[in-house]
């Protein structure tokens, strides 16, 4: 499976480890990421709320470039995911905004791309085909699954999942030796970007999301989405130490790659601790 690859900002900044695992993860599943030549911020999660056309046309750039590539785009993360998805979602269905568009990316929309989160291009490999890569399975890791607000939203949008109790995430998990935990908080939101304007608001937010991943009986959470994952750790209450993962990250760790390393010294929660009193890590 090749498909064009769409890191977006916070891959290449403060979730490095996100998109290194993401790229290591894929090569291991057999999945090859060719990223987009010259892509553009996708103007989350700010444009929607102060430009409307602006919001369009920065991610249709991105549609446009996959068109060129000629083949479907993954996207790794869930904002910049929502952005892409609505926008392509526009230019299939709003005849007029794809005519305005059309002109100011200077391009010619033919509907040929599909754009996919990469849980979703995970999840579509199947469980079997999972579990059959897996070199070192999770025994021990009790895990809740954190889709957060975007992902399977809206469903008219995303078609992908179900938008109240989505379990594509939890089957992969599954798949790679851990024990997915039902919880009641897979897709709250954690306060997003009101993070960096209203941390006290989402201190709040995120405390009752890992007070529900306690009660669950959960050694961390696992996500899908660089700011809920930035706010689940940087948030959380001090002492509490919940490390919250990337999905992709669990893979390269089952899968036996050897960077796992170097992704987990970037989380601001440790999780090495956790993996080795498991016998998960070095």
């Amino acid at each position: 499976m090749k498909l064009s690859y769409y890191p977006g900002c916070s891959l290449k900044a403060t979730a490095k480890e996100y998109d290194m695992s993401a790229r290591d993860a894929c090569k291991g599943l057999g999945i090859e990421l060719v990223e987009l030549d010259d892509w553009v911020c996708c103007g989350a999660t700010c444009a929607h709320s102060t430009n409307h056309m602006l919001s369009i046309a920065l991610p249709s750039q991105n549609v446009a470039l996959a068109q060129r590539a000629g083949m479907d785009l993954a996207i790794p993360c869930s904002a910049c995911y929502s952005r892409v998805k609505i926008a392509d979602y526009v230019l299939r269905n709003d005849e007029e905004m794809r005519q305005k568009i059309e002109d100011i990316v200077d391009f010619k929309y033919n509907d040929s791309v599909n754009v996919l989160s990469l849980l979703e291009v995970v999840s579509q490999l199947g469980e079997k085909a999972i579990v059959e890569k897996v070199q070192k399975p999770l025994k021990g890791l009790k895990v809740v699954c954190y889709y957060g607000c975007l992902l399977v939203r809206p469903p008219q949008v995303t078609h992908f999942d179900n938008t109240e109790h989505p379990m594509s995430m939890d089957k992969i998990v599954k798949a790679l030796g851990a024990e997915p935990i039902q919880w009641s908080y897979k897709t709250e939101c954690c306060g997003a970007s009101l993070s960096l304007t209203s941390k006290d608001v989402v201190h709040g937010m995120v405390g009752r999301i890992i007070d529900a991943a306690k009660e669950a009986e959960a050694m961390a959470i696992v996500t899908a989405c660089p700011l809920c994952q930035s706010n689940l750790e940087m948030r959380q209450a001090k002492g509490t130490d919940l490390p919250a993962f990337y999905f992709t990250e669990l893979i390269g760790l089952a899968l036996g790659m050897p960077a796992t390393k170097k992704w987990f010294n970037l989380h601001l929660v440790n999780p090495n601790p956790l993996l080795q009193s498991l016998s998960l890590a070095d």
